[in-house]
């Protein structure tokens, strides 16, 4: 298949790497995969209904579970073919969501060995601050990054094994040793993992980092969720791993605590995490 196939973690930046004029095709992968039950590696159908299950519960049932199985298999299915392609270039960000995704997709390409493959991790960008992200990007700026790809060495790929492993079994001592390496083969690893740490349960308070920004904004007097969204985006490191989605789940989760840390008020018990920012509106997040 002579074009090439660009793989990244986001709808908004797959849609401008589309128009960006590189040609090929896009892969946007879907996934939390620094989270939830599963294997490390390639999955099997289990581990598929497994994340599918997972990811409907993280999104409050905004996504069904057999839509999200479809999404899956079909993501797998494409990258199993990665090698029919001229080249093979994964687009992704620094942030504790993108890393924990690109060593599982690492792992998947080796153990399908498909070993050609180029890399660029925009950690920055001229102008853009604080910068989050690839979706922050215009088309052209997008291109204009391209010419810093560079190919996978074999080092990586054992490197993302590890980091798919300690991952895919949330294994803390794993992950501790992962944060604390100087010189990493994927350099950005060793924040992600000490940022996914810090969203372990506190041995004092029981919540973690996320969970803990979260009752911090309401209780400094944010009420609204957007205005939530903001104060704990402005409070938390950059570049961010969470969207609104995992906010809203975790904000959810404190009004559920027996007994609750917030209570939410408007025309449901709880917030919607699915769907358009402006739907909250009448919603309203308050200390108890």
């Amino acid at each position: 298949m002579d074009c090439s196939l660009h793989v990244t973690s986001g709808d908004i930046a797959g849609g401008r790497l589309a128009k960006s004029g590189l040609g090929g095709e896009i892969l946007v992968w879907h996934d939390i995969l620094y989270d939830g039950p599963r294997k490390p590696g390639w999955p099997d159908e289990e581990t598929l209904g497994a994340r599918a299950a997972f990811l409907q519960g993280e999104t409050g049932g905004g996504l069904k579970a057999a839509h999200v199985l479809d999404t899956l298999r079909a993501q797998y299915a494409m990258l199993g073919k990665a090698g029919e392609y001229s080249r093979v270039v994964l687009w992704f960000d620094a942030c504790l969501f993108d890393q924990a995704m690109l060593a599982h997709i690492l792992a998947c390409l080796r153990a399908r060995e498909i070993t050609r493959v180029d890399l660029l991790v925009v950690d920055a960008f001229p102008g853009v601050v604080p910068y989050d992200g690839l979706g922050q990007l215009t088309p052209e700026q997008l291109a204009s990054v391209y010419g810093r790809r560079r190919p996978v060495a074999e080092t990586q790929f054992l490197y993302a094994e590890r980091v798919d492993r300690a991952f895919a079994l949330q294994d803390a001592a794993a992950l501790t040793v992962l944060a604390s390496e100087a010189e990493a083969p994927l350099p950005w690893v060793p924040a992600a993992a000490r940022r996914w740490l810090l969203e372990r349960p506190d041995a004092k308070t029981g919540l973690g980092r996320l969970e803990q920004l979260a009752l911090d904004a309401v209780r400094a007097g944010r009420s609204a969720p957007g205005d939530i969204l903001a104060a704990v985006a402005a409070a938390d490191s950059h570049p961010r791993f969470w969207g609104d989605t995992t906010l809203w789940a975790r904000i959810n989760g404190l009004a559920g605590r027996k007994p609750p840390l917030v209570k939410i008020e408007g025309p449901a018990a709880r917030l919607s995490q699915w769907g358009d920012l402006s739907a909250l509106d009448p919603f309203r997040v308050l200390p108890t």
